[in-house]
């Protein structure tokens, strides 16, 4: 394999610290993406990476710091108590109410991903979920959950819990008056699925704007899921954002 060539099969890794870099470099590398599709607002917005050491303990970008500037060492690593016990920066109640009670509930899942993203708060307005109307929407069908009131900022334990649990075994969560998360077994594939299901979102709203859809029947809509919705699926569309973003933000990686 040449300096030039991309793998196309997730890596294997000899070390937990081998491990941990990788899923340091993506999540700082998801982050940049975030900033680049315009998911940031203001300090609304996070993507974690569980440790792969420490199951309990996860990685996540540090509040108020711009998306575009983060590198893997500004990464901070939060406890199961909250309490940040690697970095030099701060986290906050949302986050980890968020991303702790998703790792309790999931041991399959290793990142999670949540923002404002315009699109998908408007989508969870309206109280309809990711609908099969477009090939890649069916990425979402039956494998998204739908957290169905809104009762604030989530800051305390209760509503992490009522949240994951709205998650179920699903990829997504659509959290009615808040906005999209999503979930993978890599970095790459919970970032992957929030970029789709945010164009998702988009795509939904410009269709019913324009007219009535045309939607995809189920056998069709379970099929093209089965294609598409795996997760090897999401780690594999993931591979050209981030090396891309890697070529033109090396600084990432410091």
């Amino acid at each position: 394999m040449t300096s030039r060539s991309i793998p196309l099969v997730p890596p294997e890794f000899s070390s937990v610290e081998e491990e941990r870099r990788h899923r340091k470099e993506r999540l700082a590398a998801a982050l940049r993406l975030f900033a680049v599709h315009g998911f940031e607002d203001g300090v609304a917005g996070h993507i974690t990476a569980r440790d792969p050491g420490f199951q309990d303990h996860f990685w996540i970008n540090p509040i108020g710091m711009p998306f575009s500037h983060i590198r893997v060492s500004d990464l901070i690593l939060v406890n199961d108590q909250g309490e940040v016990v690697e970095g030099e920066h701060r986290t906050h109640e949302a986050p980890f109410s968020i991303h702790s009670a998703i790792y309790r509930a999931r041991a399959d899942v290793q990142s999670a991903a949540h923002s404002h993203s315009i699109h998908g708060r408007a989508v969870s307005s309206l109280g309809e979920p990711i609908e099969p109307i477009t090939q890649d929407s069916c990425a979402f069908y039956n494998d998204h959950g739908y957290l169905d009131d809104y009762t604030g900022v989530v800051l305390d334990e209760a509503e992490g819990k009522r949240l994951a649990a709205a998650l179920g075994d699903s990829k997504a969560v659509i959290l009615r008056n808040h906005g999209l998360l999503t979930v993978g077994t890599s970095v790459d594939a919970a970032t992957w699925w929030f970029i789709s299901m945010e164009r998702s979102c988009q795509a939904q709203l410009l269709a019913k704007a324009a007219g009535k859809p045309i939607y995809i029947d189920d056998a069709s809509a379970a099929l093209t899921h089965r294609q598409l919705g795996g997760e090897f699926v999401g780690w594999l569309n993931f591979q050209p954002l981030y090396h891309q973003t890697v070529r033109t933000q090396p600084d990432l990686l410091e």
